[in-house]
């Protein structure tokens, strides 16, 4: 992995996505609403594979199957985050108010750098990408398509988790309680779950490129950021402290994150 090819990439893909970030903290302060920076979550992946596909002297095929996965998946999200969080008529998402209230000074300033953490983020997550997009191999590994059928799992997995979730919102009669219905049965999380099968996807297709084995990383960091930070702990926070005794119920009965039988 020659570090001077892999600058000639990846710097450009930086300069964008923090370009992009700054304009998306620049419409944070006129609507008020941090949860803009999820829309540019997503988009960052998209935009950050399309520069390495165009730059990368890697197999094309290869390459356009990695854009293809990232692009699909990023708007996908990017779009369902837009609409959900920001273009609802929604209060801004709890993790975002919580945020406000405990920085307290300097609000505006400390965003900015949180949106530029997401930069930083994306680059480092964005590694499955880059490796695929450099590899010269001129013919694509069974783990490669393995990768592919992961991928699709997860991203139909979470696509119905999302749905299923605001087909149960849009229900005013549902108001206070918690979704059990279809994915939600079986996981407080499904969509989590099914996100990260994405990532585990591009882990696995990136590892027959050379250096693969540091595709790895990925689909740690964002198991980590689901289990541990923004992920989980945040939602779970929030819907205690809005269903109370009806999610406590909820968790004493259902599997946290990987889809399992309710507990009777």
């Amino acid at each position: 992995m020659e570090i001077s090819a892999m600058t000639g990439m990846v710097l450009p893909g930086f300069v964008v996505l923090f370009l992009v970030m700054c304009v998306l903290w620049l419409i944070n302060i006129r609507i008020r609403n941090a949860a803009i920076v999820d829309f540019g979550w997503g988009n960052g992946f998209a935009i950050l594979t399309l520069i390495y596909c165009y730059l990368g002297p890697g197999y094309l095929p290869r390459k356009l199957l990695i854009a293809s996965m990232v692009v699909v998946w990023g708007a996908r999200l990017a779009l369902h985050l837009l609409f959900d969080r920001v273009l609802s008529n929604k209060p801004e998402d709890g993790r975002y108010v919580e945020l406000r209230k405990g920085w307290k000074t300097r609000i505006d300033l400390k965003f900015f750098f949180f949106f530029q953490f997401q930069t930083i983020l994306v680059v480092v997550l964005s590694l499955p990408f880059y490796l695929m997009c450099v590899n010269p191999e001129t013919s694509l590994s069974v783990l490669e398509w393995v990768g592919a059928a992961l991928w699709l799992t997860g991203l139909v997995g979470e696509s119905v988790a999302d749905r299923q979730l605001k087909r149960f919102k849009d229900d005013p009669s549902n108001r206070g309680t918690t979704c059990r219905a279809g994915l939600w049965k079986y996981s407080r999380h499904p969509n989590y779950f099914f996100e990260w099968c994405v990532w585990v996807g591009y882990g696995v297709a990136a590892f027959p490129s050379p250096y693969g084995w540091a595709a790895v990383v990925s689909p740690l960091i964002m198991l980590s950021i689901l289990l541990k930070v923004t992920g989980i702990p945040w939602t779970e926070e929030q819907a205690v402290r809005t269903r109370g005794d009806d999610y406590r119920e909820y968790q004493r009965t259902t599997s946290m994150f990987v889809p399992w039988f309710p507990k009777k």
